[in-house]
């Protein structure tokens, strides 16, 4: 992340910070989704942004961008990525794993009462570089492709960059020009009332000295959160040179007492050293006997 930031008014909906804000906005979560999947969602319920998700101490959290729910109790939540990251087709089969977990009770006995899920990652780029502009992913069988194990669960791809306009409404091919540019211009040649809806919501956002504050602040927050893993990083860098610096170390001194024809215990005493960390040593460099040549010895172990 780079350390300029991007002035609010500069923002587009593919910007997360954007996009989590407007999409706080019920009706408009429900026109965002309604274009994207091309069917009339009724949204039930409030939409969450930034949802984190931890189901256990142990195990990684995650931050949902979106979440909501509608009448059918089918959960959607949504991701905008604005980067391609190396890793987001298996970070959404755990995103997905993760939110599966919290929607049972515990106790819970009966799967069947497991939500049907739609995840739906939203990118300026093209994951699966086919050229489509939304990719569906249902579990299908290898062996027989027509037959699907309808577990209620979906993961879509949205590409904002696809090419198969032919199969799109004009409405959702003004949607994707629309989340990367997200300007008066473009919202204007629209004749989608939902798309009109959305644009209204970015200018409230963008002209609110109070979104202002929050943006500065989260930018900030980010900023100092990389700082300080860096500073970390470093700090632990230090702490493994010096372990690997001690390591090297008792392997050269092991060498030359093995050369010298002294066993393990003889080693161990002398050096004071717990015996079954020489043992460990002595038997991994014996292949190297009788020469031990420590630097060699040590690049290649």
């Amino acid at each position: 992340m780079s350390n300029v930031i991007t002035e609010l008014e500069n923002l587009n909906l593919v910007d997360r910070f954007l996009f989590d804000e407007v999409m706080e906005d019920q009706a408009s979560y429900q026109a965002l989704i309604s274009i994207l999947l091309e069917n009339e969602i009724e949204i039930l319920d409030k939409t969450q942004t930034e949802k984190e998700l931890r189901v256990s101490p142990e195990l990684r959290q995650v931050r949902l961008d979106v979440v909501s729910m509608d009448r059918e109790k089918k959960v959607y939540f949504t991701e905008m990525q604005k980067q391609d990251t190396g890793n987001l087709r298996r970070r959404s089969r755990y995103y997905q794993a993760q939110l599966d977990v919290s929607l049972l009770e515990p106790g819970t006995v009966n799967f069947n009462l497991l939500n049907d899920s739609c995840f739906i990652l939203i990118a300026p780029f093209d994951l699966f570089k086919k050229g489509l502009y939304r990719y569906t992913f249902e579990g299908a069988c290898r062996e027989c492709p027509e037959l699907k194990i309808r577990d209620g669960a979906v993961r879509i791809f949205i590409n904002t960059k696809g090419t198969n306009r032919e199969e799109f409404s004009q409405e959702f091919l003004e949607l994707m020009e629309y989340i990367t540019a997200s300007t008066d211009q473009v919202a204007g040649l629209s004749e989608s009332p939902r798309i009109k809806l959305l644009h209204e919501n970015v200018k409230k956002i963008r002209a609110s000295e109070k979104m202002g504050v929050k943006y500065l602040q989260k930018w900030e927050e980010l900023v100092y959160a990389k700082d300080e893993g860096r500073a970390e990083g470093k700090a632990e860098g230090r702490a493994e040179g010096k372990a690997e610096g001690k390591k090297a170390q008792l392997i050269k001194q092991v060498c030359k007492k093995l050369k010298k024809g002294k066993t393990p215990n003889m080693i161990a005493e002398e050096l004071e050293e717990d015996l079954t960390v020489i043992e460990g040593i002595c038997t991994e460099v014996q292949k190297y006997a009788p020469d031990f040549e420590c630097e060699q010895l040590y690049a290649e172990l």
